[in-house]
């Protein structure tokens, strides 16, 4: 069963096309990625399915869709003298949520209780991502947006990253949807891709969707990327 349908989507700014002709669905419990490179319109994709930009063609939430969303980064400025509490604070005020909640949630991310007493200025990049992560299960969604999970993350933070997408499928049953550059992330999480280059290039199951060819196309050179077969507990380093 689907929970989003979209079809022929296209976002213009200034009679300038971000997005043309876009179309794809997701299944419940699905895991999409959205790849392509910079400028490519995933942002912008993102917006238009939060609503917050206008556009052409047809995007259809199911009736019981709750959208959480994960931002790449902070709209506000981190140096605020504000706790990970107060931050959190915002939304539970806004949603009128029982704060009980935030405690499973640290869990589900493994961040430890005392976190909440840190100001975020003070926080790792990973720590901040998944306090991100905290902000957007809070209401309880059924629906994740994720732009760029590890971007702004160390290399030492990335495989908790990883772990936390892994635990909040497996505990929380989410859709979710994730702008990446980073491939390995597709193959792991992602049951389809979608690679847009302001048009779409492709959409499908990613081992039988991203071909050399393919990603040469969209990124228009030569690509390396890591292709993980769990089943055999090995990957394949394609070039």
């Amino acid at each position: 069963m689907k929970i989003l349908e979209v079809r022929d989507l296209s976002v213009y700014f200034d009679n300038t096309a971000a997005l043309e002709n876009v179309s794809f669905d997701v299944e419940r419990e699905g895991s999409l990625a959205i790849i392509g490179p910079n400028g490519a319109g995933k942002t912008v994709l993102f917006r238009a399915l939060l609503g917050t930009v206008p556009y052409q063609g047809e995007i259809k939430w199911a009736g019981d869709a709750r959208i959480g969303y994960v931002p790449q980064r902070l709209t506000i400025e981190r140096a605020l003298p504000l706790t990970v509490q107060e931050f959190l604070n915002t939304k539970l005020h806004i949603l009128r949520a029982n704060p009980s909640e935030v405690k499973s949630l640290l869990e589900i991310v493994r961040l430890q209780p005392a976190i909440l007493k840190r100001p975020l200025a003070k926080i790792s990049s990973g720590q901040l991502q998944r306090a991100l992560i905290v902000f957007a299960l809070i209401g309880n969604p059924n629906v994740l947006l994720f732009d760029e999970p590890t971007a702004s993350v160390d290399p030492s933070s990335e495989e908790q990253i990883y772990e936390t997408l892994h635990n909040l499928e497996d505990q929380r049953h989410l859709t979710t949807l994730i702008i990446s550059h980073d491939l390995s992330l597709v193959y792991r999480y992602a049951n389809k891709v979608l690679c847009l280059s302001g048009k779409q290039l492709c959409f499908g199951v990613p081992q039988e969707t991203l071909s050399t060819e393919t990603l040469n196309k969209l990124y228009g050179a030569p690509r390396k990327y890591y292709e993980h077969h769990h089943e055999h507990g090995h990957n394949h380093v394609h070039n």
